[in-house]
């Protein structure tokens, strides 16, 4: 059910990668949200270009889809260096990362998505080039081995992960800097659905590009995506014009809701409800009753059921809010409240 989520975070496809490149801002004044972020980057890298010296590594975390790769390359831009890009699971050996390394000149950018995965002889190869700028390489094995320590030009490492959690510390210490992306607003999705519809040549009438933010679960990737599948259908269904009843009906054959919540957060909640009576239920339990990965509803479900009040995280497990069954009328169970509990001993009748 999980596969191919519209609005899932992940990305689907090297196509639709290849379509979100297009979009993606290229400077930071370029850049829509996150401005906390924004303003501490920009000061980071005015003060590195002063001094003529490379950026400290910095580590991207949060979410997926909310431009963790964009400001990554946004980085690279500002500083006016090249940046080669790699992946946590891509790097299965220091042979790997040694091409990488051995590859950089001095100022590059080198970026690693999904850093948590990292295996840990490489994290630990990987270490003293952070600090050091140098590796010890082994040549050969057995009796005929030998290290060679090799010399590296100063560089900057940005990682990014969805799990900082995940993250050994001596790894997350040797970031100098730590940035925390959070959801957008409906505005500021409804200004980058502006900006990636004047690049894409869409005609909008007023009030579309809100109804897609505000069903865009606050991250941009989605929102795109979404732009993208109305524009098919007002292609082929209306005039190429995205007018409010175009809109609506596009969302609606994606089974998307007002709030934006699709038929496996539906699920999810509606088990919750139905199969535990509201909760608290354990996440294993609910992944088994739904027949989905317990990771797929950790990273991509609940993160938006809890930040707009649908769900609760307690030591017991997973409850259901009221806000959650007033939206999809759902009956609301009540506790048993200890006084409602009976005696263990009844007291006799007098």
């Amino acid at each position: 059910m999980a596969i191919g989520r519209i609005i899932s975070g992940q990305s689907l496809s090297e196509q639709e990668e290849s379509f979100n490149v297009s979009l993606r801002p290229k400077l930071l004044a370029e850049c829509i949200g996150q401005g906390n972020v924004r303003e501490k980057l920009s000061i980071a890298i005015a003060a590195a270009a002063q001094r003529r010296e490379p950026l400290e590594h910095i580590l991207f975390y949060g979410p997926p889809g909310l431009g963790k790769t964009t400001l990554a390359h946004v980085v690279a831009n500002e500083m006016g260096a090249r940046i080669r890009c790699s992946s946590g699971p891509a790097l299965a050996k220091a042979g790997d990362v040694m091409g990488l390394l051995s590859n950089i000149n001095t100022g590059d950018v080198l970026f690693i998505d999904e850093v948590h995965r990292l295996s840990t002889p490489v994290e630990e190869f990987i270490y003293p080039a952070m600090e050091d700028f140098k590796v010890d390489f082994t040549v050969d094995s057995g009796l005929h081995a030998k290290t060679i320590n090799f010399p590296l030009k100063r560089f900057t490492l940005v990682g990014a992960t969805t799990r900082a959690g995940l993250l050994s510390a001596p790894l997350r210490s040797r970031f100098g800097m730590l940035y925390h992306l959070d959801f957008y607003s409906s505005e500021e999705l409804t200004e980058i659905l502006a900006r990636s519809a004047e690049l894409l040549g869409l005609q909008c009438e007023d009030g579309t590009l809100e109804l897609i933010a505000a069903r865009s679960r606050g991250t941009p990737r989605v929102a795109n995506r979404l732009l993208k599948r109305v524009r098919d259908y007002a292609q082929v269904k209306g005039s190429g014009v995205l007018s409010t009843p175009i809109v609506e009906s596009a969302l609606k054959m994606e089974q998307i809701d007002a709030l934006g919540l699709d038929e496996l957060d539906r699920a999810f909640l509606r088990a919750l409800a139905n199969v535990y009576d509201g909760g608290p239920a354990g996440i294993e339990a609910i992944a088994a009753t739904l027949g989905e990965e317990r990771d797929t509803l950790e990273d991509v479900v609940e993160p938006y059921l809890l930040q707009i009040g649908f769900l609760r995280r307690t030591k017991r497990g997973r409850e259901i809010t009221p806000r959650a069954c007033d939206h999809l009328s759902l009956k609301r169970h009540r506790k048993e409240t200890a006084s409602a509990q009976p005696e263990l001993f009844e007291k006799e009748q007098q």
